[in-house]
């Protein structure tokens, strides 16, 4: 395994790579991001881990400033997944001033997390653009877990390049919590919490697929509910067809989205 800080130094090692695979993290990795590295290992011949946290996406300075870290356990958890390139750039080799270009969302795209977090996505594009343009990866694998962000993603990168951005299905815990590495900012009663809250997502799902005409109806009904019962500040619970994100779910695949605060901690998910 390759550690790669400089932009020289990372030509050099994937210069003569044709099939790259890209799994681009923030660290602190769990089974999700092994789950991500496992799938490029089978479908590429070489596989490329980026850890970097990015600033551009974080639209509150302390949350920036407070998310967790855990390199040499990163870097223990990549040699065991036996990865054969891990980039691990700082902030003044990625943001020269060479990238002047300005990314921005249509007003139709700014929903859900684009909604609340203003600039998030404009970020997390930014980025990849970035390192995209530096590794020119044939694969980006991302979970599904933020799907708002895999699907302007893909969008965006594969009108732009050549790369092919694949979604992976979202790990779970025993409790069906998604997997995050913000869950490590959370006790265990409020992981225990969060696994309730998912179960009952489920069931509104389940209970929305059956009767999509009274979607609006059950979403008000759980959402008072949820609140009252477990003591959270629910951001957005709201149901968006696969194709574009519209609200229109007439005899299209949709998810049930969600976002709320817990203990102060901000968690998403879709079901």
């Amino acid at each position: 395994m390759k550690l790669i800080k400089h932009i020289a130094d990372l030509n050099k090692a994937i210069k003569n790579e044709k099939k790259l695979g890209f799994v681009p993290t923030m660290g602190c990795l769990h089974k999700g991001h092994e789950s991500l590295i496992k799938i490029s290992k089978q479908k590429c011949k070489k596989t490329i881990v980026s850890i970097f946290i990015n600033p551009t996406q974080f639209n509150n300075k302390e949350d920036y400033k407070k998310y967790p870290k855990n390199l040499t356990k990163d870097i223990r958890v990549l040699k065991s997944l036996k990865v054969d390139f891990v980039y691990l750039p700082d902030v003044a080799q990625v943001y020269t001033d060479t990238e002047k270009a300005k990314i921005s969302l249509k007003k139709s795209e700014k929903i859900l997390c684009a909604k609340f977090r203003k600039g998030h996505f404009e970020g997390v594009l930014n980025i990849l653009n970035r390192f995209v343009k530096l590794i020119s990866p044939a694969m980006i694998f991302m979970g599904e877990k933020d799907y708002q962000q895999f699907f302007l993603v893909k969008k965006f990168i594969e009108k732009k390049y050549k790369s092919k951005v694949c979604p992976s299905t979202t790990i779970r815990n025993s409790n069906k919590v998604a997997l995050s590495s913000r869950n490590n900012m959370l006790n265990p009663a409020n992981l225990k919490t969060a696994g309730l809250i998912a179960n009952q997502l489920f069931f509104l799902k389940y209970s929305i697929n059956k009767n999509r005409k009274k979607s609006n109806n059950l979403i008000r009904i759980f959402k008072k509910e949820l609140i009252q019962k477990f003591n959270i500040k629910i951001e957005y619970l709201e149901c968006r067809n696969l194709i574009n994100l519209s609200t229109n779910l007439y005899k299209k695949p949709f998810k049930l989205f969600v976002a709320y605060y817990l203990n102060n901690v901000r968690l998403i998910d879709n079901f």
